[in-house]
């Protein structure tokens, strides 16, 4: 296991140092971790989070739909091909979705395809603490959803995720 990196030893990191002790707090987006580095120093990571999260709300609709995008389906391809990153497999492993049967897995991808056909992008849910029959669930039940609603929905589920690895990467 890896020692936790503490905030006073990340705020006197350079940028790119910065950039790559941040890297997977936002899936694939260390575009997040650059544009906050001038903020520093962080007092807290409740506030370096906060930063993070004010950072993506202020962001122009397309790089947010990217950031959205850039998190894979569960249970989905790169499940299957082995290709999530390390944190994404953690966590859908602690949901118990590399466990699905054939039945939850045929659902699971039919409920991605619609959702994914409805909202163009992938459905996002901070699956920490949940299991597979309650993200069927919340998949069933946000495909009703507007795709502004959705599309907000996601980014809050971004903004949970990301904190769920700020506390896995750094100290208190």
């Amino acid at each position: 296991m890896t020692s936790k990196l503490s905030l006073a030893s990340l705020n006197q990191l350079d940028r790119e140092q910065f950039i790559d002790s941040l890297d997977g707090v936002f899936e694939h987006s260390p575009w997040v971790a650059d544009l906050v580095y001038e903020n520093r120093p962080f007092e807290s990571k409740a506030q370096l989070h906060q930063t993070m999260v004010e950072t993506v709300k202020r962001s122009p609709d397309f790089q947010r739909m990217a950031l959205i995008c850039n998190h894979p389906e569960l249970a989905g391809k790169e499940a299957a091909e082995g290709t999530l990153t390390d944190d994404s497999q953690k966590e859908q492993s602690g949901a118990g979705l590399n466990q699905c049967s054939a039945e939850e897995l045929s659902q699971l991808q039919s409920l991605n395809r619609n959702y994914r056909e409805k909202f163009e992008f992938p459905f996002v849910i901070a699956v920490s603490g949940l299991n597979k029959n309650q993200i069927i669930a919340a998949i069933e039940s946000r495909l009703k959803n507007s795709a502004g609603v959705e599309f907000e929905t996601s980014i809050a589920e971004i903004g949970k995720i990301s904190m769920i690895r700020l506390n896995k990467l750094i100290e208190d």
